[in-house]
């Protein structure tokens, strides 16, 4: 028999059969961490520990305290959650929905309503599948056998997806008799589940796990009740287009209807802007609006569009960019690694803004400064402007949430809107779309068509843009007087062409390269639609080009 010789985590070089799992090289380590090892990596190749050892090389360790192992392990977690469930409610059906306070909710269907006791039994179910430590088996199959296993659960979302599937040959994964279709790495056994939380929220559950930085804690829970309305909302809007998941989508593109779906679904856009509008109209001393929501959420394309339904109602939008508020460059605030912190609030000049905003609320003229990003400082070119009687001054930036940006301007004179892709409408109902996977691929798409980045470039900054978020933009994101969802239902299968071109030039020797695999993974499952087919006011415009509203 052929032997192969690796070199351990430790430096020791043992050799071993070739072909024997990964698992059985690891097993000695597999329970000894207080961290649980999802997967193995050899070469710098990621693999899950039921996949065969077929090369020389060094091998390490993936455990949960890194994004890969991260998800993997939540991803092993849903799968236990899914058996659980229907395990105790065989004939229910469930979903999983979206993320929420760092974790993900999800319903279950059943003739009655989910209730906390219900939550507890499906816990309990869920430990006791822990404690056996049951493997997760990988198996291939045909497509044709895994459509009739899924008929069999009366899983018709799972049908659908596959029948469009281009491979003869699928990959499900199986545990204790239960088959599921996941895209994405999954742990070799349901021993490693240490560390999560499941609790009832009505009407359905939130599960809940660790982050990669801290990866033995539960995050403390926060409720967000407007976030939480803009996905039932969002739900509502997938019912009134009947796509509730890609496999209806797919349905749609291949049958013609998908025209309909464009329309329907930039019209419910257009009312939830005019609605917003009104809003704004109703409240007479509104006099500034805020816009702010994280990168690549379309909020150029949502404030020029929000301006023409205030003039609709009478209001004149006076836009201001806070870019031109930026202090010298050289004054620029440095983050904990002594780097320039350019997304920091006090890298704007607050004094100044606020002096302005000030000024112009009581009717004065203000000469508005312009930023030379070339020389990194202020310049005043008589750029002179006045608030009229019927006007509103429209502010976007990541800031625009936070009341220090305003500090001098009361509260009944601003409205505030926070925007972002709060993506709905998921792979199936097992297999959610991460509301910053959408995020990503808007701006692969952007950042190559317009702005010289390559897909590479931009996987590489998400971890810097993720951070500044986070410190920036979604600890305010509740104090909004409003919340738009800038997500389409279509948009995927219209930026699919552009993202998976731009992410097939990333080598296997980079360091994103699995993320690039993993984004390519979900967008083949899309049909893919003409561009020429979106509005030229959409919000989509804003990263294929050829917007109404500016060019590129």
């Amino acid at each position: 028999m052929t032997k192969i010789k690796i070199q351990l985590n430790n430096g020791k070089e043992v050799y071993v059969q070739k072909g024997i799992e990964f698992y059985s090289l690891l097993k000695d380590d597999y329970y000894l961490d207080e961290l649980p090892l999802v997967l193995a990596k050899l070469n710098d190749e990621y693999y899950e520990l039921t996949a065969p050892i077929e090369e020389d090389g060094v091998l390490e360790d993936v455990r949960i305290d890194c994004i890969m192992g991260m998800k993997t392990y939540i991803r092993t977690l849903q799968f236990v959650l899914i058996k659980a469930v229907l395990d105790i409610f065989p004939d229910s059906k469930i979903t999983i929905e979206h993320a929420i306070s760092k974790g993900i909710f999800g319903e279950i269907h059943k003739e009655t309503a989910l209730d906390e006791e219900e939550v507890k039994l499906i816990k309990n179910r869920m430990d006791e599948i822990i404690r056996k430590d049951l493997k997760i088996k990988k198996v291939s199959m045909s497509r044709l056998k895994a459509i009739e296993i899924f008929a069999s659960y009366g899983m018709d979302d799972k049908v659908k997806l596959l029948k469009y599937v281009k491979s003869d040959e699928i990959k499900l994964y199986e545990l204790d008799g239960r088959y599921d279709y996941f895209y994405g790495s999954m742990g070799y056994s349901t021993g490693i589940l240490k560390y999560f939380e499941l609790k009832y929220n009505e009407p359905g559950f939130i599960i809940r796990y660790p982050d990669a930085s801290n990866p033995k804690v539960i995050p403390k829970f926060i409720e967000q009740p407007k976030l939480n309305e803009i996905f039932y909302e969002t739900e509502n809007w997938l019912n009134i287009l009947e796509v509730p998941n890609l496999g209806f989508l797919n349905e749609k593109i291949e049958n013609g209807d998908i025209g309909d779906v464009i329309r329907v679904s930039e019209a419910l856009h257009e009312k939830k802007i005019a609605n917003i509008a009104d809003m704004v109209n109703e409240k007479n001393e509104v006099k500034i609006v805020l816009i702010a929501g994280p990168s690549s959420s379309g909020k150029t394309t949502f404030a020029k569009r929000l301006g023409i339904q205030l003039r609709v109602n009478g209001l004149i939008p006076i836009p201001i960019s806070l870019d031109d508020y930026f202090i010298d460059r050289n004054k620029t605030p440095l983050d904990e690694n002594g780097k320039p912190d350019f997304e920091s609030i006090n890298a704007l000049d607050l004094d100044l803004f606020n002096e302005h905003l000030s000024k112009l609320l009581k009717g004065k003229y203000v000469e508005i400064p312009i930023y030379n990003f070339i020389t990194g400082k202020r310049e005043w070119k008589n750029n002179i402007i006045r608030l009229p009687q019927n006007g509103v001054l429209i502010i976007e930036g990541i800031h625009g949430l936070n009341d220090k940006l305003t500090s001098s301007i009361p509260a009944y004179n601003k409205f505030k809107i926070y925007i972002s892709a709060l993506t709905q409408l998921n792979v199936d109902n097992h297999n959610r779309i991460a509301t910053t996977d959408v995020r990503k691929i808007r701006r692969i798409v952007r950042d190559s068509l317009s702005r010289g980045y390559d897909a590479e470039d931009t996987l590489r900054m998400w971890p810097d843009i993720k951070k500044g978020e986070e410190k920036n933009i979604f600890v305010y994101q509740e104090q909004a007087d409003v919340m738009f969802n800038s997500t389409l239902v279509y948009e995927l299968a219209i930026l699919k062409k552009y993202a998976i071109k731009e992410l097939s030039k990333i080598k296997k020797t980079s360091d994103v390269y699995y993320e690039a695999l993993r984004l390519k993974s979900f967008l083949n499952l899309f049909e893919e639609v003409n561009k020429d087919m979106v509005p030229e006011n959409s919000i989509l415009r804003e990263f294929i080009g050829g917007s109404c509203f500016y060019k590129y």
